[in-house]
């Protein structure tokens, strides 16, 4: 008997799940791509429903790449209904409303143009493009329908709130903007390069991988760039794109700042961190501590002033009251979730959402100067770098 009623029990709980499910529209998805980044789409695909109040039930229909044993292997795993090795026959399809794309970079641009002109909802990995040239023919084409680009660094719940702290006037006039971003994914050449490390696939190196995502973060807290200075190198012999980047800019708003990224950070795992300077206050950042925010507050009485290291995962902050109780922290993973609520809630809003592909533009202008500065070892004006 016990065994009947927990069976029906469960039965019940089944038909409310349907009923609900049928109360939202569904949205067929389709990914282009069966990598790491792909899982973590796939994860916020299936999660975004249990922490965001959204409109939409997210059908997982097709997923598409070159090597069938792993697109048989994702779609396993994570819930996809279909296979499909032929991009363009899935873009082709309508009964798919979303293209998500997870590729290497040479691929962004014919996919995204493609979807676009289909009509579907674009979501795309950065950089946006190869290039700031491809980046703009990208943005014009996906202009009449939604897109998204996975800057998902955004959403961690500590920069939000770096952010709503800077546009309550906490840090005063900003001074210096300083940025990091350094791992050591590349420090030995020994290993097997993927695509990242090679020109034709990706475009750049740790400029498109790592400061797309340093410059994307400066941009949304610091404001534009109106020049720079930059330098790349590349320390690994006969490696067709950069290891290291550093630069010196100036922000339209008069501060200055410094960006270093690196593939051969030794003894950063992952460190995309950040520290702001202004006349009331100073904030800092690290992604390896990613629940932790740095406060200075100079408009205490001298011997007051010191640090603050606030654990940023109560209800009041940003994003956290959507995940768990106080104290209990977060993880990469939902940056994507996040990310991807937000999306969907201005879609059914009717909002334009950011990041979006013109930011993913944005971001390229900056890393375009990057190499003409490199080029001419020169500082660069923004607007001018072409």
């Amino acid at each position: 008997m016990v065994f009947q009623r927990r069976r029906c029990g469960v039965l019940k709980h089944r038909v409310f799940q349907s009923k609900m499910a049928d109360s939202k529209k569904k949205l067929n998805v389709a990914m282009i791509g069966h990598g790491f980044i792909a899982r973590a789409h796939a994860n916020a695909f299936h999660q975004v429903q249990r922490f965001f109040p959204i409109a939409y039930d997210l059908n997982l229909s097709v997923i598409c790449g070159r090597n069938r044993p792993k697109l048989d292997a994702m779609a396993s795993q994570w819930g996809w209904q279909e296979v499909a090795t032929d991009w363009q026959e899935v873009v082709d399809r309508s009964d798919i409303q979303i293209l998500d794309i997870a590729v290497p970079n040479v691929l962004h641009a014919p996919i995204a143009i493609a979807a676009a002109q289909a009509g579907k909802i674009i979501w795309c990995e950065k950089p946006l493009a190869m290039s700031l040239n491809e980046a703009e023919a990208m943005a014009e084409t996906v202009k009449q329908v939604p897109n998204l680009v996975w800057f998902n660094y955004r959403r961690v719940p500590a920069v939000a709130f770096a952010k709503q702290l800077i546009e309550e006037g906490r840090l005063g006039d900003i001074f210096h903007y300083r940025a990091w971003y350094l791992n050591q994914s590349g420090n030995d050449p020994s290993k097997a390069a993927g695509w990242r490390y090679t020109r034709a696939e990706a475009g750049s190196g740790a400029t498109g991988d790592l400061l797309s995502h340093a410059v994307d973060l400066a941009l949304h807290l610091n404001g534009e760039i109106s020049e720079l200075c930059a330098t790349t190198h590349t320390f690994a012999p006969g490696r067709d794109v950069d290891d290291a980047a550093m630069l010196m800019v100036r922000f339209a708003n008069g501060s200055v700042g410094t960006l270093e990224v690196s593939r051969y950070g030794v003894g950063c795992r992952n460190r995309n961190a950040f520290e702001i300077n202004g006349s009331k206050g100073m904030i800092r950042f690290d992604l390896e501590n990613m629940n932790r925010l740095e406060f200075f507050d100079a408009t205490q009485a001298p011997n007051l002033q010191a640090s603050r290291n606030l654990l940023v995962t109560g209800p009041d902050h940003p994003y956290s009251g959507n995940f768990w109780k106080p104290g209990h922290e977060i993880g990469y993973e939902h940056t994507f979730i996040a990310t991807l609520g937000d999306f969907l809630q201005s879609l059914e809003r009717g909002q334009r959402f950011r990041p979006n592909f013109d930011d993913g533009v944005a971001v390229h202008r900056i890393l375009d100067a990057v190499e003409k500065s490199t080029q001419a070892r020169a500082w660069i004006k923004i607007g001018d770098a072409g």
